[in-house]
């Protein structure tokens, strides 16, 4: 959850997560949100999605950053669970990507209001998925805590 709450920091977004993606489902292993928020799902977490729901598993396709303003501006996202569940508007993710080329998992960060991100928001969130990545992979060499 550190990583999550250093990421909303930096975006200025109410949520962040660090996103690991499996067959059936997603998992918020990093999670930064307000504490209002309506995270609480049928996991009794809010840590667990199906893999449909929300932006990240097309950042895992993509194997590159999304950046959406306005997720209603996309047919696509528009009916996403995510966006009626808890009022997202806006979403920035990057790929977790290993220095075999293997994406692990996102970073993203996400508003409840349209917003510009621009090529700073771009840059950090790229930035923070590969120094996340660089020290996934170091941790597990070294045997070590992230």
């Amino acid at each position: 959850d550190a990583f999550a709450d250093h990421l909303a920091q930096v975006t200025g977004a109410p949520y962040a997560m660090v996103n690991f993606i499996g067959e059936q489902q997603q998992f918020f292993a990093g999670l930064s949100a307000p504490p209002t928020g309506p995270l609480t799902r049928e996991d009794g977490t809010g840590r667990v999605l199906p893999r449909e729901h929300g932006f990240c598993p097309h950042v895992v396709v993509r194997h590159k950053a999304l950046v959406l303003e306005d997720v209603r501006d996309y047919p696509r996202f528009a009916g996403n669970p995510i966006v009626d569940d808890l009022g997202i508007r806006s979403y920035m993710g990057a790929p977790l990507i290993d220095s075999s080329g293997m994406v692990l998992g996102t970073v993203c960060a996400a508003d409840t209001e349209p917003r510009t991100w621009g090529r700073s928001g771009l840059e950090a969130i790229k930035g923070m998925a590969a120094e996340l990545a660089v020290r996934i992979e170091r941790a597990a060499d070294d045997g070590l805590p992230i």
